[in-house]
């Protein structure tokens, strides 16, 4: 029996993306099906990145094709392709910025900020390009956690490039002002600094800029909520029961605007005795999984109360590019697969389908 592109089909139908939980037919990934007597060829495209596990899928793909009688010789050909999804309605999209990902907290020192330029840079590590905007006005730390100092440039004197390190492209006040310098400033100043910040950078064809939100859930997190094209947000976390307290505050605020929730992050949800090795949940445990239950949203990873994240992001060269094999930063790039994924099965972005109606006095 000659082979057919639907023995193809059928056969993908029956296989799972361990990294999504779907079928290459119905998450659209398989592409491209050529048959040439007894040799077949697939692309397989996905929509996240995924360089550090696109070895496993590819060898996935292969071995479960070969179960089909018949079948010789085969070429799977992997990659991603990364598009755009849709974010809240009302607010102006950005131009060369297909994802936007907000991380927040519902207050500080939870590791909000080392948490989001590790995803930066773990999305990055993974194959995007990606952008970090730091839109803690009032305590800008991406600066000193990317090692970057001095000021961006302008070739038009309306805009600005973005700064870059390590692969990202980076924006933050703290890159305008002296470290020194207190931002004194009241709420509306704030939130025109930071659509400035986000809509007068010369962001180029990214496919996901992540936001480190401030701390809180006031009147300026809800304006700047209400502002930013979110296509998903990220909760960070401690176990401990205040900072799940303020969480819960914060996954409220982006249900009230419409973002939707890709997960929540449980820092320091265990510590390990550098020492000893003993282990130890010093600030409780199972909080950020219950929280997780209540709200029908997923735990995207915990991480471990550990000196190293500290250290390396004080220094400007943050765990996934300090330490890029180390089980820290691989437990970064989960989460941002993870999170990558959410996007990726979310609804697309179809506006740049539709024309422009323009009408005009004749």
């Amino acid at each position: 029996m000659a082979l057919t592109e639907l023995n193809i089909q059928n056969a993908l139908k029956t296989l799972i993306d361990p990294n999504t939980g779907r079928d290459f037919i119905i998450s659209k990934s398989a592409k491209n099906i050529q048959i040439t007597g007894n040799n077949i060829s697939v692309d397989i495209v996905l929509g996240y990145p995924a360089k550090s596990v696109m070895g496993d899928v590819q060898t996935l793909v292969e071995n479960h094709l070969k179960n089909i009688d018949g079948v010789e010789n085969i070429t799977v050909n992997i990659g991603s392709r990364i598009v755009a999804h849709k974010a809240q309605q009302g607010v102006t999209l950005l131009p060369n910025v297909k994802n936007i990902i907000a991380v927040a907290s519902g207050k500080g020192g939870v590791g909000k900020s080392t948490t989001s330029v590790n995803l930066a840079l773990a999305l990055a590590a993974e194959g995007a390009t990606v952008g970090l905007l730091d839109a803690d006005i009032y305590g800008p730390s991406q600066p000193q956690m990317l090692g970057i100092s001095g000021r961006p440039e302008s070739t038009d004197g309306k805009s600005m490039n973005p700064m870059l390190a390590h692969g990202l492209q980076a924006m933050s006040i703290g890159f305008l002002i002296d470290a020194d310098t207190p931002m004194v400033w009241r709420g509306p100043m704030v939130t025109g600094a930071l659509e400035q910040l986000l809509r007068e950078t010369n962001w180029d064809a990214l496919d996901y800029l992540v936001v480190d939100l401030p701390p809180g859930t006031g009147d300026i997190q809800l304006t700047l909520a209400q502002k930013i094209p979110v296509t998903g947000a990220i909760i960070v976390t401690t176990p401990q029961d205040i900072a799940l307290l303020d969480a819960r505050k914060g996954l409220k605020m982006f249900e009230k605007v419409g973002i939707p929730i890709l997960g929540i992050v449980e820092n320091m949800s265990t510590h390990i005795c550098s020492n000893c090795g003993h282990e130890e949940h010093i600030f409780g445990s199972g909080g950020g999984a219950l929280m997780c239950k209540d709200y029908n949203v997923d735990l995207l990873g915990s991480l471990p109360l550990d000196i190293s994240i500290r250290e390396q992001a004080d220094s400007g060269n943050p765990t996934v590019i300090a330490q890029p094999d180390s089980k820290i930063a691989n437990i970064y790039k989960e989460i941002a697969r993870k999170a990558a994924i959410k996007i990726a099965n979310a609804s697309l972005d179809h506006s740049s389908k539709f024309p422009n109606i323009v009408i005009q006095n004749t």
